[in-house]
């Protein structure tokens, strides 16, 4: 059974609908699916008609867009809308456009341009979901005459000109509003995270003693040598092991279904399905 289990739609910062992405990853030949939207959990129902509707499995699944001096991401499968995540959900959103006024002052000031805040929100989809950085990435790039993906490294991102921290939950507060939806939590991409080794380490180990179910060991941006290091870690503390592409639009590196990922008999188990 090959699997999917970590895509953006454009109800966060994808380019696709639920439609697409299901009909992507029934062209991949893949038989299970989740879309992990940024820090909500908006279109599940469609979300899900989707992938049935192409004849896939589906597992409801959201990303956590966590920080601790860099991104740290938590992945959540399974997870129900309760007064905990009703109470998160306004926060991220709260927290998103607060973060927004910030990082477009930053932006305008240091590129000595005028994007608004209305200019971002046009970028989005799905108006309701939080806004995400790259939507004022795109704004910004826009106005600029220069690409998302050129703009966000060397003004965006953590450390950079217009760079904001404001409004952004903990790995830890991610882990904790994923358990009380009653969801797993998986550490996503933990080669992606931009700390030493030994810090990273400790991060790891913190996330697993606070219960931490699994890590992405599977990632399209994971060498062979990250994804046999993380999966060995899994195996020595009982984790949980998932895989996914991390696809957000076509033209880019990746790809629904890259890296192939065939899910083990525990962790189909633990999402309530069986081979």
């Amino acid at each position: 059974m090959r699997a999917d289990l970590h895509i953006h739609t454009y109800y966060s910062d994808g380019k696709h609908s639920p439609a697409e992405i299901a009909r992507f990853a029934r062209e991949s030949e893949l038989a299970l699916i989740s879309m992990t939207d940024h820090d909500s959990m908006d279109g599940l129902d469609e979300k899900r008609a989707a992938a049935e509707g192409e004849g896939l499995l589906f597992v409801s699944g959201w990303e956590v867009s966590a920080y601790a001096g860099c991104k740290v991401h938590v992945l959540g499968y399974n997870c129900q809308k309760n007064a905990t995540y009703d109470a998160f959900l306004r926060e991220r959103k709260e927290g998103a456009l607060a973060r927004a006024a910030d990082i477009l002052s930053k932006a305008n000031a240091y590129l000595h341009i005028n994007v608004t805040l209305d200019d971002a929100l046009s970028e989005m989809k799905v108006k309701d979901s939080p806004l995400h950085t790259m939507h004022l990435v795109r704004a910004v790039a826009k106005k600029v005459g220069a690409s998302p993906g050129e703009l966000y490294p060397v003004l965006f991102d953590v450390g950079c000109p217009a760079y904001s921290e404001i409004g952004r939950p903990s790995p830890l507060e991610a882990l904790e509003v994923i358990h009380k939806t009653g969801g797993l939590a998986v550490l996503a991409h933990p080669g992606r995270i931009q700390m030493e080794e030994a810090k990273k380490l400790q991060l790891m180990d913190d996330l697993t003693a606070r219960g931490l179910d699994g890590i992405e060991c599977l990632h399209s941006q994971h060498t062979l040598e990250e994804a046999e290091y993380f999966g060995r870690y899994a195996d020595a503390r009982g984790l949980l092991k998932t895989g996914g592409s991390d696809f957000h639009a076509e033209g880019s590196s990746r790809r629904v279904g890259l890296p192939p990922f065939e899910p083990d008999d525990r962790l189909l188990a633990a999402l309530g399905l069986r081979r």
